[in-house]
């Protein structure tokens, strides 16, 4: 039989996990007309990068190949801290896109 404090302490911990799990569920993906998305000229494919636009992008570059990208390796979206919380395509493509060491 539990006692009301073991209740408790259970209680918050079931919250606390319940409360992470939902704002990783949460994180939505950036779309492309996004006001930074459009400033930076951001892709979900990266072929469709505008290249008269952006002639620093070249093939092969993608968010996934990123220094910035927060995404494990086969992820098909990660993190970014250009746009606040939102994950990005792995495939994507923006201005700010820099070689991952």
């Amino acid at each position: 039989m539990t006692n009301r404090r073991d209740f408790i302490i259970r209680l918050s911990l079931g919250g606390a996990v319940l409360a992470s799990g939902q704002s990783i569920a949460q994180s939505a993906m950036v779309t492309e007309s996004d006001p930074q998305s459009m400033a930076l000229g951001y892709k979900a494919d990266a072929s469709k990068a505008d290249k008269a636009k952006f002639p620093k992008y070249a093939a092969g570059q993608s968010c996934s190949n990123c220094s910035l990208y927060q995404g494990k390796p086969g992820d098909a979206a990660g993190g970014c801290p250009l746009f606040a919380g939102k994950q990005v395509a792995a495939n994507g493509w923006c201005s700010a896109w820099t070689k991952k060491a």
